[in-house]
């Protein structure tokens, strides 16, 4: 485990002011384990609060998953590779632009990155809906959350639901508005050992479509 960059605590906090976040820990505690948090998807925001609203020491050891494309420019990409320690991904596997074996090999190295920053004892921040969303609902998952669950069994998988975040830094805006902000982290979730890509899918789905529901 590296040590946090000096940073990282300034950033945390503006993160949480700026977003005004009220954190809800409904099915579990905050602990240094590994887990794969899975969140919604609407603001650029969304993994620089979640981030910021787990203790320190749990930070330390949290690496966001980002787009490449959009964080690696200019300052975003100092601060996602140096103070975020962000594992970046290539969108390229979900267009319809490039053929299917080249879509394959591209969403089989992001699982192989993502699972090398898991290694042995650290955490992801993930968006299984690979996309930004409008935030009136949680769209459906696609299979790279399922692929990494296979490959690390023995991880927990937190649901964290995020509310509001698409109002504070709207899609296509450069500046945030304050405004206030939740996130609950739910029951964590395992894959079961006989269980389909698709049952899984949906369990995990279910469950942080759960919190949104509360969340009303």
């Amino acid at each position: 485990m590296s040590a946090i960059h000096p940073l990282a605590c300034v950033i945390a906090a503006c993160a949480r002011g700026i977003s005004g976040v009220q954190v809800a820990w409904a099915g579990c505690r905050p602990e240094e384990r590994q887990r794969i948090y899975f969140a919604n998807h609407t603001s650029h925001l969304d993994f620089v609060v979640l981030w910021s609203a787990l203790p320190r020491s749990v930070r330390t050891r949290t690496h966001p998953v980002a787009a490449r494309d959009y964080w690696q420019r200019g300052i975003r990409a100092y601060l996602a590779k140096e103070v975020f320690r962000a594992v970046f991904v290539d969108r390229s596997s979900h267009s319809q632009q490039i053929s299917k074996e080249a879509s394959t090999a591209s969403a089989r190295r992001v699982i192989d990155d993502m699972s090398a920053a898991l290694g042995e004892s650290d955490s992801l921040i993930i968006f299984p809906e690979g996309t930004r969303g409008s935030g009136d609902g949680v769209g459906p998952f696609r299979s790279g959350i399922y692929h990494l669950a296979r490959k690390h069994p023995e991880v927990d998988l937190v649901p964290a639901y995020l509310e509001n975040l698409s109002r504070i830094l709207p899609k296509g805006e450069l500046l945030p508005v304050p405004l206030l902000s939740r996130l609950t982290f739910g029951e964590p979730i395992r894959i079961c050992s006989s269980e389909t890509k698709e049952a899984f899918l949906a369990r995990a789905h279910a469950a942080l479509e759960s919190l949104r529901r509360k969340g009303q």
